[in-house]
Order: C-alpha cells, then sequence, then structure tokens
C-alpha cells in the first residue's frame, strides 16, 4: 500500500515537472519574439501554472470525474430532464414553439429525433 501511494506521489510530482518544462519551453519560445517579455525558467513556469489553477480551476482528467465531463455536464441540465419526462407528442410541440430548423439550409434540425410523420407535417425537411 505504502509502495502504492509513493509511485502515485512521484507519478505526479513528474506529470507536474513535465507540465511547467512545457510551459517553460511554450513561452519562451513565443512570447519573448512575439510579445517582448523576458524568457522565463522552470520555476517560474511552475508558478504560472499554479496561478493558471487558481484563476482558471481544475484541468485534465480530475474535471470528468468531478462530474464536468461526458457523465452530466456542469450539474443537472432541466431541460434535458424537462426532454426526457416528455411523450413524443409533447416533444413535437416544443421543437414547433422553439423554431428548431430555421437557417439549417432548408431542412429541419431535430426532425431524426421524430418518426417520419414530421417529415410529412413539414414540406421543406
Amino acid at each position: 500500500m505504502k509502495k502504492h501511494i509513493l509511485w502515485h506521489v512521484i507519478a505526479g510530482l513528474a506529470i507536474v515537472a513535465g507540465f511547467s518544462a512545457v510551459v517553460m519551453l511554450l513561452w519562451n519560445f513565443a512570447v519573448p519574439s512575439i510579445f517582448g517579455l523576458t524568457a522565463i525558467n522552470f520555476w517560474q513556469a511552475l508558478v504560472l501554472l499554479a496561478l493558471a489553477r487558481i484563476l482558471f480551476g481544475r484541468f485534465g482528467r480530475r474535471m470528468a470525474l468531478a462530474g464536468h465531463g461526458r457523465h452530466g455536464g456542469f450539474g443537472k441540465n432541466p431541460i434535458r430532464e424537462k426532454w426526457m419526462k416528455m411523450t413524443p407528442e409533447e416533444r413535437k410541440e416544443f421543437m414547433k414553439k422553439r423554431h428548431f430548423g430555421h437557417g439549417f439550409g432548408g431542412c429541419n434540425f431535430g426532425d431524426e429525433l421524430f418518426n417520419d410523420e414530421s417529415k410529412e407535417e413539414n414540406p421543406r425537411g
């Protein structure tokens, strides 16, 4: 168990060091020539990464694990929940009210969600 934890700590430090090195290299390649700023060293790149994390939040895989990825978005989606509870007739009415399909080259966006009846009702589809 201790070896497992130690391995994770070492791997985490290696990942942070790798990201810091990439930030340093990219900064030193682009920023001085574009903006006329000075080059940075490894430790300044590490501080820049920490500052970005504080200002912009979490990065990477942890976002998906925290519920911000493909498993639910940024919390509950009330429109999706409402859609899932609707009958097919209610969904058609919802689509008509929202005027989906306008500006998509003459095809009705969302028609594939319904059966063939929706194509018969709308001559453009």
